[in-house]
This record gives C-alpha cells, structure tokens and sequence, in this order.
C-alpha cells in the first residue's frame, strides 16, 4: 500500500464555510403495490431485434371499461414506420385476450400468434407508414394467472375510502396485458389519443388534455383524452372509478397562461378534505421544479392525479395515480415528469434516471420549502444505504423488476450520489445550470447513466470518471477513522478508509470535507483531495485545534466514521496506496490493456444495457482484443473467480 503525502498551507483563514391505509411513509415513493417478479420481459433477443424494425408513431386506444371488473374491449390503433424492409410486423398482446380482427392499412389480414406474440403480415419498403387495428377483448391476467406480471390493469376496492377502481400500471412490462404494444424504451411514441367508454357514473382519468366528454344514450359516457407530446409505452394510462374533480392552477415562470392540475379524487365526501391541503401543495412543486429544472414539459397540456388503491404513486405522463397524498410523494412523482417521462432512462440497467432523480428532487423540495426537514431526509436516505454493505446503483440484472426498483439503491443510493455529485462540483448556479441544459439536450429522448456523465463533464471540466466506477457502477460506501496531532501553529491529520464492500470497490476517492473547531477563532471547513486508503497530511497556520472534529459534517457523502483520535504520535510517513488497476488506451480502437493487475483474472464486458458482450481470460501485460464491438460506452468488469477486483467504464471508438 502505497502512503500519499500532502502538506497544506494554511494562508488565509475563513468560517466555512391522518393518512389511509393506502399511506406508508416509508414506501411513499416506490410502487409498492406490484409484487415484483423476475424476468418478466417475454421477448427473446431475435424478437427484440424485430420488433426494433419498426418505429411507433401513434396510439389510439378506444376501451370499453368499469370500476368493478378488469375485463375490456375495444381497438387499438398502432401507426408506426417502417426502418427496413419488411414482411411482417411483431408486437405483443397478452395470450389471455381474444382477437376478433386485425386489419392492415384497412384490409384484414390473417396473423400469426403464438401465446403473448402477434406477427401480422405487412408488405413495406424501408420508410413506409402502415397502421394495424386489433379489435380485442378478454380479461388481463392476475398475478395467479401471470406469476411473471399480473400488474398491467388491476381492480380493488379501496380499504380507506369504500371506492371501487380500476387502474393501469404498466412499468417495467405489463403494458401488452391491457393493449397491444411493442415495449421498447427506445421508441418513444409521438402522441396518443385514449378514449375510455364507462358507466355515468364513473369518470376515467388518461394522459394529455381531455377534450371532450361524450353522452352515448346508454348509460354510457365516452371520455377522450388527447396528448401530443412524445411518451414512452409505459406511461400510456387509464384510471375509471366514481370520482369528482378538483381542479388548481399553477403559474411558473416563463407561462402567460396558467397549467391546469386536474385531480380525480375518490366521490367520499371525506376524501378530499382529507387530502386538500396537501393537494393544493402541488403548484408550488411545479414552479419550482420549473424552475431548477426548466419549464414543466407539458405546460401545453396539464398535470394532474387520478386515485388508486395503491400505497404510492407512478408517475403517469401528465396524470399520476397515487394512493394517497403526502409532500415528498407528490413532489417525487411530480419531479418524474422531467426526470423518466421527459428524458428516460435507456435501458432498465439505468433506471438511476427516472428513480433517482426523482428521489433526490425530495431534497431539493424539501431544501427550498421544508428547510428544518432536509438534514433528516438526507440521514434516513444515507442510513437505508449503510445498512447493507455492499450494492450498486447500476442494474446489471435488467429483467429483475424487484432489482430495478430496489429501494435501498435504485432510490435511495441513487439520490444520496446525486448530493455528491452537486458537493463535487461545488458550485449550484452551475449545477443547476447542468441540469437545465441536460434536459433540453435530451427532450423527449433517452439517456443512460454515462450520457449523464458525459455531459456534466464537458459542462464542468471536471473528471468524473472515478466517481462512476467508484458510486455508480461499484459498491459499498467508505469507512473512515481520522487521527489528529497538534504541532504550535499547526496540524497533523492521517485520514484512512476502508470499504464496506472492499473486495468490489476497494478505494472511494471523492473529496473529504473535515470541520474543525478551533480555541479564539471561528470554526473551519476544509476539503481535502482523497487519492488513497491512507493519506498522511499537515495543515499549516490553522491555529489552535479542540477535539471536535467532524468528517462530513454536512453529509454530503455515504460514510461510516468509524473513531476521530488525538495521537500525539503522529508523523508523516510515505504509504502505498491499493493496487488499483486502470484501463489503457481509454478511450480506445477496441484493442487495451489493463495496466497495474499483477495477477490471471476473468474479465467481462457489458453493454450499457447489462447485456453481456464479451467475456475472456486476462494475463498481466496482455493485450485485450474487442475490435469486434460496435464503437461505444461499455462496462468493464475485472474478476478473480467470485471476487471483483474493479469496474471500469471504457469507450471504444
């Protein structure tokens, strides 16, 4: 272990610096109401890579439903492009609907089915719009009938309140049990009309503007929502019970008009006074997530919320279903209308994107409107983190949908690296700045995790790459002790750490702020540059120091402190650091070495995706040969039988 040796000199001293029993505080922001399963997609890759022959355009689903019964019917129109030649289209629908009809450009046509898929013949060059209608009906499936889903459309009666509902919950895969649908986060769909056929006395809640309640003569009211902003497969939605509507306004900057926010509550006559207040706290959210972000996506259309038995929320595009209302849930749904729906995540392996975004913009409310609650909120998040040792806020397995949305890294983690991230670049105007321009640079897009890095890289001049192996892609939290010696005028600091996960990520390197109370002076915070485990420093002209010195004092970090000590034995010596290994050339042709690895290792890349690329044997000093990959950012993953010895992220262009 190499000993790193700095000495400061201290020139210039300054002072541094009622809810219902759908309610649950804890689980507030995750969709708690799934029981998540494993792999729950039903593609293959072949059929993933066919269904990507094509790009979705439009939706139009005309549904026949009610509150008591999941059971539906109706017609889904899909518009889409072709990308190449093509002799049939492949999209989903689960198998426990029936088919009555396809029609292509307006013809029938026979299809193929085979359980969940449909293949329906087509004739385009590359280029050619076409349209399929299915006419369809049938009941969704259950979580009995479908083990890997069964949370696409689901009835319940509330507990709470006695209303009866029927609701949509189509993240990550569930959206082919309710309507037909190519389920790719890379196509995101341009606009969507929904129109929901009901009993009178129900009202059906969807995404976009509701443009026109229609009277059918029947008992029968045909709601029609109309959105034209793009929107991710899994946002699309439908909400039906017996519901009032309770509508404020909103006035952000930079809006002449005002945004509606259109809420369907439950039609008891005590939920809404229950809820009102923390209702009416919505419009303050949206000012001033419009503000630190940039102006609320669909200020050409709405927000708003429908109710649902369920103890938290998803964000819906324009219209969220929540179970109850509490400030950090509404803020956190609310914030998933910039971070998930306007921008989302790439693949589920960085659902850091939608989730912890989300989470952190829980602080930032908090930060600007409930200041006396942010210290707690930001120790809650960092305790849930430490109390497991090990976990990375990078999904390598994609498919797990109880990995994905994992609590403790997903939300959690996933927030608290954010607050490191804005500590490291120490500077908010610029911070925030960043995440202004990172949505106008991926409007109605997508990103992933690195796109993220990337950008607050050239944006900064700051490396960032550390910080993602170390926070991102790695594990654990460090665990620091701190020893401390006073010499006249000045100060001996050795600061060590471990890691709680240290044969996955040995080393944190994200700068270390130590407060330091001093006798006649104001108190003092310096930041210290962490390039080792062991890192020996002198402080200069500090004066005199007493014994209350804190690390982290203001928690920008996940960290243990494990003991502070006055050692009057202290010197400064000269330490090895760890054998940390590095990727070189990086970025590189698709030919590396790993320099700094001393022993035979297994090695595997990954895509962005989790999708294993590329899997060999490492010998010191070798030459890895990955010229047969696509040139892009990729995960690289260093092993010594079930030990992780590091991960990298490469480029290869």
């Amino acid at each position: 272990m190499q000993k790193s040796t700095t000495i400061i000199i201290w020139l210039l001293l300054m002072s541094s610096c009622i809810y219902s029993q759908e309610s649950s505080n804890k689980c507030a922001k995750r969709k708690k109401q799934i029981n998540f399963k494993q792999k729950s997609n039903t593609l293959n890759s072949n059929q993933i890579i066919e269904t990507e022959k094509y790009d979705v355009t439009y939706y139009n689903l005309i549904l026949n439903m009610t509150n008591t019964s999941t059971y539906l019917s109706g017609t889904a129109r899909m518009e889409a492009n072709a990308k190449f030649v093509l002799d049939s289209a492949l999209f989903e629908l689960y198998q426990s609907f029936s088919i009555s009809d396809i029609r292509v450009n307006g013809v029938s046509v026979g299809y193929y089915r085979n359980n969940s898929l449909v293949k329906v013949p087509v004739n385009l060059n590359n280029g050619e719009h076409f349209i399929i209608e299915t006419d369809y009906f049938g009941t969704p499936p259950t979580a009995a009938t479908n083990p890997l889903g069964g949370s696409g459309m689901t009835y319940k009666k509330s507990p709470s309140w006695g209303n009866h509902v029927v609701w949509s919950l189509s993240e990550p895969f569930s959206a082919y049990e309710w309507f037909p649908v190519k389920q790719s986060l890379n196509d995101k769909i341009d606009s969507t009309d929904i129109s929901i056929i009901v009993p009178d006395s129900c009202k059906a809640g969807s995404n976009g503007i509701l443009i026109s309640v229609d009277t059918l003569g029947n008992g029968a009211l045909r709601y029609n929502w109309k959105n034209r902003h793009s929107i991710v497969y899994y946002l699309i939605s439908v909400a039906v019970a017996k519901y009032n509507e309770y509508n404020i306004y909103a006035h952000p900057n930079g809006v002449n008009d005002s945004i509606l926010i259109q809420n369907f509550i439950y039609d008891n006559p005590q939920t809404l006074p229950t809820f009102k207040a923390e209702i009416d706290k919505t419009p303050q959210f949206l000012e001033f997530f419009s503000e630190i972000y940039g102006l609320y996506p669909f200020a050409s259309e709405k927000y708003g919320h429908c109710m649902a038995p369920i103890s938290g929320g998803m964000e819906h595009q324009t219209m969220t279903t929540q179970g109850f209302f509490e400030k950090t849930l509404t803020a956190h749904e609310l914030a998933h209308q910039w971070w998930g729906n306007h921008i989302t995540c790439s693949s589920w392996s960085d659902i850091w994107i939608n989730e912890g975004w989300a989470s952190y913009s829980e602080y930032l409310m908090l930060e600007e409107i409930y200041p006396a609650e942010k210290t707690q909120h930001m120790n809650s998040v960092h305790s849930n983190v430490m109390n497991q040792p090990n976990g990375s806020v990078w999904c390598l397995d994609s498919l797990n949908e109880s990995r994905i949305f994992d609590g403790r890294l997903t939300y959690d983690k996933g927030a608290a690296i954010i607050h490191s991230i804005r500590y490291i670049i120490n500077n908010d105007s610029l911070f925030f700045n960043v995440l202004r321009e990172f949505q106008n640079q991926f409007s109605d897009s997508v990103a992933s995790g690195i796109d993220f890095k990337n950008f607050i890289e050239a944006k900064t001049n700051l490396d960032f790459d550390p910080f993602f192996e170390q926070w991102y892609f790695g594990e654990g939290f460090p665990k620091y002790t701190l020893k401390w010696k006073q010499d006249n005028m000045g100060l001996f600091l050795n600061i060590k750490h471990t890691s709680s996960a240290s044969n996955i990520t040995p080393i944190f390197t994200t700068p270390l702020e130590i407060k330091f109370k001093r006798q006649f002076q104001s108190d003092t915070i310096i930041r210290f540059n962490i390039n080792s485990n062991n890192e020996y420093i002198y402080v200069n002209n500090i004066g005199q120091i007493t014994s209350a010195i804190s690390i982290d004092p203001n928690n920008y970090i996940i960290n243990q402190v494990l003991s502070i000590q006055q050692d009057n034995n202290l010197e400064i010596e000269e330490v090895q650091s760890n054998n940390i290994f590095c990727v070189f050339p990086n970025p590189n042709n698709g030919t590396f070495s790993i320099q700094d690895l001393t022993i035979d290792s297994e090695i595997t890349i990954y895509g962005l995706n989790g999708v294993k690329v590329l899997e060999t044997n490492y010998t010191p000093g070798s030459i890895v040969d990955a010229k047969k990959l696509p040139k892009g950012n990729y995960i690289l993953e260093v092993k010594k039988g079930l030990i992780r010895k590091g991960i990298k992220h490469i480029v290869i262009n």
